[in-house]
């Protein structure tokens, strides 16, 4: 189990890399559609063949709900954002603030803020803005995406530990998966135009994003879930920043500006300092 959140942080950061060609081949929320729809068919024919417990009444009613969070509202804000142009390195610092968000939402809730953590909250918030500073005069409602997106991951990690904090990994991320196929494929109707204009390009990002981020990486932080706080499971996303940014540099040459740079920096450094108690507890 101990290697199992450094594995996690790669898997989970390899998503918005596979991402960049899949956005240039077809919409956003297309290509979220065929990533939850393959995904969802495929844990649940895996978990049918190994008779795995589903989940029924209340439990599944939450489980989906958790899902349509971490997976729709999560994943179809992100990749909306990627294909507005955003850096894959500035969307997953947005995402990687999930644990401020969290931390700060279980302090309201009752627990103290240290001054430390409130340092952490106000640098994480400055970092976001350095990192999205010169994109805000392409597209406002990239940023709005992203602060979606991190709200999204943020209450359904929330909503998953209160209300199922024990469910199987196997049918419950199926569950998630195949409820929020249709949710993102009526918005993509809706509001894009589902045409494909690379199909290699397309099936080989539905195809990373398949078998390794919808399946390996959430039956992993399925996992995470079931055996720790939802703040200690959050920590491991303040890594995924600068995973990505590396990621992004070694495989597609994905440059980031001053700006941008500077707020990777310091919204780790935030989330780092925000986040020191949970870490270590």
């Amino acid at each position: 189990m101990a290697v199992t959140p450094a594995v996690f942080v790669v898997l989970w950061s390899s998503a918005f890399i596979a991402g960049i060609p899949g956005v240039a081949a077809a919409p956003p929320l297309l290509l979220m559609f065929a990533r939850f729809a393959l995904a969802g068919v495929l844990l649940a024919g895996y978990a049918l063949i190994t008779r795995a417990p589903w989940p029924r009444g209340r439990a599944a009613a939450h489980i989906a709900v958790a899902g349509l969070l971490m997976q729709a509202v999560q994943f179809g804000s992100f990749y909306t954002a990627l294909g507005m142009g955003f850096p894959a390195a500035v969307v997953s610092l947005v995402q990687g603030l999930s644990p401020v968000v969290i931390v700060l939402a279980m302090r309201l809730l009752g627990e103290t803020v240290t001054r430390r953590q409130a340092l952490g909250f106000a640098l994480g918030a400055a970092g976001v803005v350095l990192a999205v500073a010169d994109r805000v005069s392409l597209s406002i409602w990239g940023v709005v995406l992203c602060l979606a997106g991190l709200l999204g991951l943020s209450a359904g990690t929330l909503y998953q530990k209160r209300f199922v904090p024990y469910m199987d990994v196997r049918t419950g991320t199926a569950v998630q998966l195949l409820v929020s196929a249709p949710a993102v494929g009526l918005v993509c109707v809706a509001i894009e135009t589902p045409r494909v204009s690379d199909w290699a390009a397309f099936g080989a990002s539905v195809a990373w994003m398949v078998l390794v981020n919808s399946i390996a990486a959430f039956i992993l932080l399925n996992r995470m879930l079931l055996r720790f706080s939802a703040s200690r499971v959050s920590t491991v996303f303040f890594l995924t920043p600068s995973v990505t940014a590396v990621l992004a540099w070694l495989l597609v040459g994905q440059s980031l500006h001053p700006l941008a740079i500077t707020g990777l920096v310091l919204g780790g450094a935030g989330v780092l300092l925000a986040n020191h108690r949970a870490a270590t507890a």
